[in-house]
């Protein structure tokens, strides 16, 4: 039997001290992290770098090479920490021999991120160490005890995260709001917390409601307001683009309202996010601050983007005017058209846009002036009968605005749909149990997910027409609040009364102007 001789160890770790001349002093740096912007947290970040400072300076066998940090960033993922990937790809360069940090979950609550990070440092001879435990991943305990202490930590950022997402929802719950006002235009935090209006960004804001109702396309707004030198909402030179100001043109908060929990986050690791397509509840805050626009010409902006998107071409207009007005024999939309172009008879015209010898359209062209004077006429006309409009209005916005039959009918299909959606997870939790004929699994699944689906085609196709009327009673309420407000006849044209009221103009023959109002009415005016 073989002979086996213990040799004990004789060497343990313990730091060079200022004596022992023969070795080197190592390169020693400090990492430093806090998660948040508040005032506590900033009196931490600046105590931990002095105190690391001061402590690497005071050690004669040690030589400061830097102090790293990361201020308001998450420790769940290494990847928007500047600082901690500097510091690491330093270390791997050879600048750095030891990392001091005050803790684990300083420097990450990831697991395998930290577990990666020092795996990788030490193949180099680099070690970390952390106070608070302790650990130096030099040691042969180190990795053993960083794993626990890696998981207990990654356990916590779990249960911050999730307190986090609960007191999100509560507050979503509770109709509590908040914007992320460093990106968001027209808004800053009031000290009720709420948000306050800053009178030069709302300005810009109703700037482009106002041009998008003139007609002007989210690139031609975009593009001026780059030109003009106006600010975007980080204030940084960025120039704007039409991404951003369909943005700014949706965002039901610049009405005074909120719908919470658009996106939720999935993985509080990497902190993704998606779309809610109805995996948590959204609610939905009304006059939950001061608006900006009138909820009136807000809806009245949404159906306009809704135009435009059906028109079923490229919308490229610039007046109020552009992709509204209709041919009558061939029910092409008009555009313009440049008589002249070269010499003092230049002229533009409204012509049908599909007019050629192949489509001999008995319809004439109209200029910019006939229409403003046939809006004038009929606008007139209209308020001739005003009081009876405001009757059977309120009667068309009574009828639009009652959703309440609709609403029970989509709750009653979202409860069904839960239904199903707990007997698939049933289905599938007794197959992964319990030795099953697996054709008959499928069968049972397969009908289930059939009738998930069918269910959840009824509640967007119903959520879709409850939306549509209840759009159709703000533009009613709109054209009324309007015609309410106006007493005498209009003398001239006002491109936003014009938008408020007219739906389309339609071109017939003898350059007759048939002008529908939003209420459904159509009164004809002869261009002389």
């Amino acid at each position: 039997m073989p002979k086996v001789t213990v040799i004990p160890a004789t060497k343990t770790f313990q730091p060079i001290t200022a004596n022992d001349v023969s070795f080197k002093k190592r390169k020693v740096a400090a990492y430093a992290r806090v998660s948040t912007d508040s005032e506590e947290q900033e009196t931490s970040y600046e105590a931990q770098i002095k105190y690391y400072t001061d402590y690497i300076k005071s050690r004669a066998d040690w030589e400061f090479v830097k102090m790293y940090s990361d201020k308001a960033v998450t420790g769940t993922s290494t990847k928007r920490r500047k600082g901690f990937l500097e510091m690491v790809n330093d270390a791997l360069a050879g600048k750095i021999d030891l990392i001091i940090t005050k803790s684990v979950s300083r420097f990450s609550r990831n697991t395998v991120d930290s577990l990666v990070t020092i795996r990788k440092l030490k193949e180099k001879g680099i070690e970390v160490y952390f106070e608070k435990e302790n650990i130096y991943t030099l040691d042969s305990k180190g990795e053993v005890l960083l794993t626990i202490m890696s998981s207990l930590a990654q356990d916590e950022s779990r249960s911050i995260s999730d307190n986090v997402t609960w007191g999100k929802r509560k507050a979503s719950a509770d109709g509590k709001i908040y914007l992320p006002y460093k990106q968001f235009l027209g808004y800053k935090r009031g000290e009720d917390k709420l948000p306050k209006v800053i009178p030069e960004e709302a300005e810009i804001v109703r700037r482009i409601y106002r041009e998008f109702m003139l007609g002007k396309t989210p690139y031609t707004i975009a593009t001026e307001l780059t030109e003009d030198g106006v600010p975007t909402a980080s204030q940084r030179g960025k120039e704007w683009n039409s991404t951003t100001i369909i943005s700014i043109l949706t965002n039901e908060k610049y009405k005074g309202s909120a719908i919470l929990q658009k996106t939720f986050t999935v993985d509080f690791l990497t902190k993704k996010t998606k779309k809610n397509e109805g995996e948590i509840p959204q609610y939905y805050v009304e006059n939950s601050h001061e608006a900006i626009i009138p909820p009136e010409e807000f809806e009245i902006v949404q159906q306009e983007i809704a135009r435009r998107k059906g028109i079923g071409r490229s919308y490229s207009g610039n007046t109020v005017f552009s992709s509204r007005i209709i041919c009558g024999d061939c029910g092409s939309y008009y555009g313009t058209k440049v008589w002249h172009s070269n010499d003092k008879y230049r002229k533009t015209v409204y012509l049908c846009n599909k007019k050629s010898p192949d489509n001999p359209c008995k319809t004439q062209f109209v200029t910019e002036e006939e229409l403003k004077r046939g809006f004038i006429e009929a606008m007139n006309g209209v308020m001739e009968i005003k009081e009876m409009l405001l009757r059977e209005c309120e009667e068309i916005h009574s009828v639009l605005s009652d959703t309440v039959e609709l609403d029970v009918i989509i709750r009653s299909k979202l409860e069904e749909q839960s239904v199903v959606s707990e007997m698939i997870r049933k289905a599938i939790e007794k197959n992964s149990r319990v030795s099953q004929d697996q054709a008959e699994f499928w069968k049972e699944y397969n009908s289930l997910e059939e009738r998930y689906k069918n269910l959840d085609f009824e509640v967007r196709k119903l959520t879709t027409g409850r939306d549509e009327k209840v759009r159709k009673g703000d533009l009613i309420m709109a054209f009324m609040k309007e015609l309410s407000s106006r007493d005498n006849a209009i003398t001239e044209f006002e491109p936003r009364l014009f938008i408020i009221m007219v739906e389309t103009i339609t071109v017939k023959r003898n350059k007759v102007l048939s002008f529908k109002f939003r209420n459904g009415l159509e009164r004809d005016v002869t261009i002389k």
